[in-house]
């Protein structure tokens, strides 16, 4: 099974080649400021693509998610998951939004217990773990060399260990690194500037 992954396109999805796959995965901030513009603009180029599975999980900038009337006009064939699982051939997929200490911003939780709460929704058997926060300390680091990333979900992440993780968020950390049994990529698309630097990944599941 082949994934094509991207995260923090801001707008800027007709911009980029999307590689061929069996399923597409965005890890957030499609849009920027969140309108139901921006938001219907994203899903109409999602749906559009060839690929025969989508996925899609909002980000902290994607306001337009939180309301339920959108939820019931997602185009067919998109998986939007909002805490919730997908299986795909035999394949189990997770996917949450949520990104903590963020006030005012989509999907925001504090971070301690509440956070430490919702990630143990997971399940154990997880196969690919799609959020939009990365663990703390792994590819969180911004320029001035402070780590933003989910402490709770690094240590759910020691008990939980999907084979993949994908998220996004942080646009200066993008790359891969490989923790116990868990290949984990940032799949930001843009700089810090917002400007497009990198192509989606694909990868072999």
């Amino acid at each position: 099974m082949r994934l094509v992954c991207l995260a923090d396109t801001h707008n800027l999805h007709h911009h980029l080649p999307v590689p061929d796959g069996d399923v597409l995965i965005h890890a957030g901030d499609c849009t920027d400021g969140g309108t139901r513009n921006e938001t219907n603009n994203f899903l109409k180029w999602m749906s559009d693509q060839p690929h025969p599975y989508k996925i899609l999980i909002p980000g902290n900038h994607d306001f337009y998610f939180e309301k339920k009337e959108l939820l019931k006009t997602i185009p067919e064939g998109i998986e939007v998951l909002l805490d919730r699982e997908l299986i795909i051939n035999d394949k189990k997929f997770w996917g949450s939004p949520v990104t903590p200490g963020l006030e005012n911003w989509a999907f925001n939780r504090e971070r301690g217990l509440a956070m430490q709460r919702h990630w143990n929704k997971i399940p154990e058997d997880t196969d690919v773990l799609i959020t939009h926060t990365p663990p703390y300390g792994i590819m969180d680091q911004i320029a001035s060399g402070e780590r933003l990333g989910c402490e709770e979900l690094l240590k759910t992440l020691d008990f939980v260990q999907p084979k993949i993780h994908l998220f996004g968020h942080i646009h200066y950390s993008s790359g891969y690194l490989k923790r116990n049994k868990t290949s984990f990529y940032n799949l930001s698309i843009l700089d810090e500037a917002g400007s497009i630097m990198r192509s989606p990944m694909v990868l072999d599941l």
